[in-house]
């Protein structure tokens, strides 16, 4: 492949990255402070871009230049949001989620597929108590934050109204995103164990707190099922759901995996996958995406379909939680 050729995969592949309703010739000419007329040479080859312009279009659109000069290599580079930084506070955090969950749905064709060990975070916002638990433990046990170091939880003191808003927000945006999951029947130990620790540590002020805390947990799972039972996505309390993306809800039991995401954006993929917890890496590679889809779709061969039909298997599953919680309070 010659030069030109290669400059002109580099601009195909930036196009691909941009929504549909993004101008790929407006975006580089402010990116680059070029007139029309020396964008378009750019695209058609004619220009060379300079080292410098390579640069800028690599770490603004996120590309690695492995795969833009198409060396065959085995190196994968990933965008790791704040990498060069501290952790960032959870709220700054539910922020990023909620900007890329926007950034997907700028997408005309769009779908999300999700080979799920623990529940999105973000869905633990679909009730307020739940939610609040669930930030206490991130900040404190999982994030570390010394503000919280000798502190239990309390509904009353730690209700973290602002995280429940963004989650709520991020919700909204994941209800007009169509996907595809694959769940477990341990998907929400980790959670139940949370739950455990904080109860036999002492680690809730009252009884109560506990008691309406498994209470939300447990409107989080009605919620859920019903969303498998009708097939889409909606919030709580919605009667039409005739808009909603269309939702559907696998029951893996041949492999627990890990917490993968695969975005199919128009005419690009691109995939993410979790560390540390809370903290993720993005990469747009295609080889990478295409192993991960890969094993996606092998996984969902051998999975059990339970969102629209399999009622027997989704109340199975559902039942398998719920008895799981009901333990807690025994």
């Amino acid at each position: 492949m010659t030069e030109t050729d290669l400059q002109k995969e580099l601009f195909i592949s930036i196009k691909n990255a941009l929504p549909s309703h993004i101008s790929l010739v407006d975006s580089l000419a402010d990116l680059l402070n070029l007139s029309y007329d020396s964008v378009y040479r750019r695209i058609r080859g004619e220009k060379p871009i300079s080292l410098n312009e390579l640069k800028v279009l690599c770490e603004h659109f996120h590309l690695s230049l492995d795969q833009v000069l198409q060396f065959k290599t085995e190196s994968v580079v990933f965008d790791a949001p704040e990498i060069n930084g501290s952790d960032p506070d959870f709220r700054t955090y539910l922020k990023g989620v909620l900007k890329q969950m926007k950034y997907f749905n700028s997408f005309e064709k769009r779908e999300m597929l999700y080979q799920c060990k623990d529940a999105p975070v973000f869905y633990f916002y679909l009730f307020p108590e739940i939610g609040a638990f669930k930030t206490f433990c991130w900040v404190k046990t999982v994030l570390n934050d010394s503000v919280y170091k000798d502190k239990v939880f309390s509904l009353e003191e730690f209700s973290f109204d602002d995280c429940y808003q963004i989650g709520q927000t991020i919700i909204k945006e994941y209800s007009y995103l169509p996907s595809t999951e694959l769940w477990n029947l341990e998907t929400f130990n980790s959670t139940i164990n949370q739950l455990e620790y904080y109860r036999d540590a002492g680690l809730f002020k009252t009884k109560e707190d506990f008691i309406t805390v498994i209470d939300s947990f447990n409107k989080m799972l009605d919620h859920l099922q019903e969303q498998a039972n009708v097939g889409f996505k909606f919030m709580p309390g919605t009667t039409d759901i005739s808009h909603k993306a269309p939702f559907k809800f696998y029951i893996n039991e041949v492999l627990l995996g890990n917490n993968t995401f695969i975005l199919d954006l128009d005419d690009q993929r691109l995939s993410i996958i979790t560390y540390n917890a809370l903290n993720y890496l993005i990469t747009k590679d295609v080889r990478f995406v295409k192993k991960l889809l890969q094993g996606f779709n092998t996984l969902v061969s051998k999975a059990t379909l339970i969102s629209g039909t399999g009622e027997k298997e989704r109340n199975k599953f559902f039942r398998v939680q719920r008895e799981k919680i009901l333990q807690l309070i025994k």
